[in-house]
């Protein structure tokens, strides 16, 4: 148990974990009020928004301190790759599908599971390229720039560029989330999140 002690704290787990707490919160009191202002589909922003910022947390929790002691552990490390990207994943998915639950064919429960999957994939892949510290950057701007040129209508050749911003079960959408996310995971697993190079 000190290894995997040791472990949550040099990534920092139990700050990713209350972040992830807190986001979940935050989007099950947005969707209430969204949703007794508008209806389900004035749900869209918390179905976008809750999985970007628990998919930042998850990314900057990637984070190692120091990749010369890392290089030096006895056991390999591609599988602590894995199994700490899929709990945290887990639990986002978990919490936040808590938090907006319902109406499955609206901005509900299988919206914000497929947006979390696919924003963790782009975000996990962003840390093996770039680093661990900006994952967030990539994905952040897509879904900027998706919230505001994706269509009003759903399904379409949108539901594969613009897949953040379709609601329900679209079928392009979900094939676009979940090849983000194992590509994503099989890259950061492989590699590992990306060191800064240090001048001097």
């Amino acid at each position: 148990m000190s290894g995997l002690a040791l472990y949550a704290r040099s990534r920092t787990l139990p700050g990713a974990v209350a972040a992830l707490l807190g986001t979940a919160a935050a989007a099950a009191w947005s969707a209430s009020w969204l949703q007794s202002g508008f209806d389900h589909a004035g749900r869209a922003p918390v179905v976008v928004l809750g999985p970007l910022l628990a998919a930042s947390t998850i990314g900057t929790s990637l984070y190692a301190a120091s990749d010369e002691l890392d290089r030096t552990a006895t056991r390999p490390w591609p599988p602590r790759r894995l199994a700490h990207l899929l709990a945290l994943t887990a639990l986002a998915v978990a919490l936040l599908a808590l938090a907006v639950p319902g109406h499955p064919e609206e901005f509900g429960a299988p919206a914000i599971v497929r947006n979390t999957l696919g924003s963790v994939g782009v975000t996990a892949a962003a840390a093996a390229l770039f680093g661990a510290r900006p994952s967030w950057l990539p994905m952040t701007a897509y879904v900027g720039s998706v919230y505001v040129a994706a269509p009003p209508e759903p399904g379409g050749t949108a539901a594969l560029w613009a897949w953040p911003m379709q609601p329900g079960p679209q079928p392009g959408a979900w094939a676009v989330a979940l090849g983000a996310f194992a590509g994503g995971t099989a890259l950061y697993t492989w590699r590992g999140a990306r060191h800064p190079v240090r001048n001097g």
